[in-house]
C-alpha cells in the first residue's frame, strides 16, 4: 500500500470513527433526558436512529441523513483433495467494509464504501446521486457496472459465499456517469451510462485508453402491481455493453468460484485489440420462502498475440434456487432475510435457516487454445455445483456453510477436480 493510500485510509477511518463518536454522544444525551418536543413554527428536533439497519443521524424533517454501517465477513476455505498442496487452506477476512450513506435536501444522496480486508485499502464505491424523480436520477463516481444480475445484489445477501461464473464474465466496478430510475412503481427499472471500461470481473480506478464503454440494463417485473398473483416477484432483465479496448489490462483472468483459484489466463504478450461486446439475459423469482435466478453472460473480445488476432468469447451461466425452511420471506432486496424470532436459545428461538443449490459453468472459445492465445496449462472450461446452508441468527448476524465441486475440461484434462468446503461468519448493519 502506498503512502498516499495509507494516508487516505487513516483519514477515512478517522472520519468514520468521528461519526460513530458523534452518534454515541447524541445517543447518550437522548438517554439522559428525553428530546425536546417539537415547537410549532420551529423546525422539528434532529433524531438519532439505531437498529439492525445501522446507525443514523437525521434532521427532524428528514431532509438530511447520515447513516453509518459495517459489513464484516470472516471466512475459512479448505480444499478437500489438494494432494499437491497447491492451495493453502486458510482463514481470511473476505470483506471489512465500513460505509457512509447520506442524503442532502432529499434531492441528493451519496455513498462511500471502502474495504480494509487483507490489511489493504480499496475504495469499492464512491458516488453521488442527483434525484430529479423516482423515474430519473443521475449518478456520478465509482460503482457497480449495471450488467451482471448477481453482481448488483448486496454481498451481504447472496445465496452463497461467492457469486457464480456469470459475475466473472461481467464487469465489476468502474468510474463513469449513469442514469437510472423506476417507472410505474418498479414495474420497469432501467440503468445506463458511460464508463471507463474494465476487463471481465475486474474493477478500475483509472482508464487505460481514450475509448469509453456504453452499458445498460432494463428490468421488467410484469406482476409487480399484483401482490396476490402467484407470479408476483418474477422479473425479466436484459443487459449489455460495448466499447473499444486496447492493451493487456483489458484481458481477463478466470478463477474458480469458492477457492478463487486461477484456471484460465491469456499467454504472455497477448493484448486486447478491438471492440468488446457483452450481453446478458436474466430471470429472477422471489416469492415467499423461495428465491431463484437464471443468468447468462457472454463477453466477446478480439485478442492479438504475435500478429495473430482472433475474437474470443467467454460464456458464463448459472441456475440457482433457495428455500427458507423456517418460512420467512426470501428477498433480493437490501434487507435480506429477517427472522421472525431472533436467536435466543433460552426461549427456544434459533433464527432462520435457508438452504440453497446451484449449478454453473464458464467456457472460453476453443480458438483461445488452438491459436496459442491461452497461457500453457489453462483450462478453458469449468463446471461446478454448490450446496449451501445459511443460518440467519438475526437481521445482522449470519453463518454460511458451502460445499462446491468443480471439474475442468469435462474431466478429460490434467487439472484435477476441486472439492471446496468453506464457511463464513458475517456481521452486517
Amino acid at each position: 500500500m502506498t503512502y498516499g493510500s495509507t494516508r487516505l485510509a487513516r483519514l477515512s477511518m478517522a472520519t468514520i470513527m468521528s461519526m460513530v463518536a458523534l452518534t454515541g454522544v447524541a445517543s447518550a444525551q437522548q438517554g439522559a433526558e428525553p428530546p425536546p418536543a417539537d415547537v410549532p413554527g420551529q423546525a422539528p428536533a434532529a433524531k438519532v436512529v439505531a437498529g439492525q439497519d445501522g446507525f443514523a443521524i437525521e434532521s427532524g424533517n428528514g431532509d438530511y441523513r447520515l447513516q453509518i454501517g459495517l459489513l464484516l465477513q470472516a471466512d475459512g476455505r479448505f480444499d478437500l483433495d489438494d494432494v499437491d498442496n497447491t492451495f493453502i487452506d486458510t482463514f481470511a477476512m473476505r470483506r471489512l467494509r465500513p460505509y457512509l450513506r447520506g442524503r442532502i435536501l432529499r434531492r441528493f444522496e451519496f455513498y462511500l464504501n471502502p474495504d480494509f480486508a487483507g490489511s489493504t485499502f480499496v475504495v469499492q464505491d464512491a458516488y453521488f446521486d442527483t434525484i430529479l424523480s423516482t423515474a430519473f436520477r443521475i449518478r456520478a463516481g465509482k460503482g457497480k457496472e449495471p450488467l451482471g444480475m448477481e453482481r448488483l445484489y448486496s454481498a451481504s445477501n447472496l445465496f452463497f459465499m461467492e457469486r457464480a461464473y456469470p459475475t466473472a464474465v461481467a464487469p465489476n466496478r468502474d468510474l463513469g456517469i449513469q442514469v437510472l430510475g423506476d417507472i410505474h412503481g418498479g414495474v420497469v427499472s432501467y440503468i445506463g451510462g458511460v464508463m471507463n471500461g474494465v476487463a471481465d470481473g475486474a474493477s478500475g480506478d483509472a482508464d487505460t485508453n481514450d475509448a469509453k464503454d456504453l452499458i445498460g440494463r432494463l428490468v421488467v417485473r410484469p406482476f409487480n402491481g399484483r401482490k396476490t398473483s402467484p407470479l408476483h416477484g418474477l422479473g425479466l432483465a436484459v443487459a449489455g455493453s460495448t466499447g473499444k479496448e486496447q492493451g493487456v489490462a483489458q484481458l481477463p483472468t478466470y478463477k474458480t468460484t469458492t477457492l478463487q483459484q486461477t484456471f484460465f489466463t491469456y499467454a504472455s504478450g497477448a493484448v486486447a485489440s478491438g471492440r468488446r461486446n457483452r450481453y446478458s439475459p436474466q430471470v429472477f423469482f422471489f416469492r415467499g420462502p423461495f428465491g431463484g435466478l437464471l443468468e447468462y453472460v457472454r463477453s466477446r473480445l478480439p485478442v492479438t498475440l504475435n500478429g495473430t488476432t482472433a475474437e474470443i468469447a467467454a460464456n458464463g451461466w448459472q441456475a440457482a434456487a433457495s428455500w427458507v425452511v423456517t418460512g420467512e420471506a426470501a428477498t433480493d432486496a437490501a434487507a435480506g432475510i429477517r427472522p421472525r424470532a431472533i436467536f435466543d436459545p433460552e426461549t427456544g428461538h434459533w433464527g432462520a435457516f435457508q438452504i440453497a443449490a446451484r449449478v454453473e459453468g464458464l467456457v472460453v472459445d476453443q480458438a483461445a487454445v488452438d491459436l496459442g492465445l491461452a497461457a500453457p496449462g489453462s483450462s478453458r472450461k469449468a463446471q461446478a455445483w454448490t450446496v449451501g446452508l445459511n443460518w440467519v441468527l438475526t437481521g445482522n448476524v449470519k453463518y454460511v456453510l458451502n460445499f462446491e465441486r468443480t471439474i475442468f475440461d469435462d474431466n478429460r484434462g490434467t487439472r484435477p477436480p476441486e472439492n471446496a468446503l468453506a464457511f463464513r461468519t458475517q456481521l452486517y448493519f
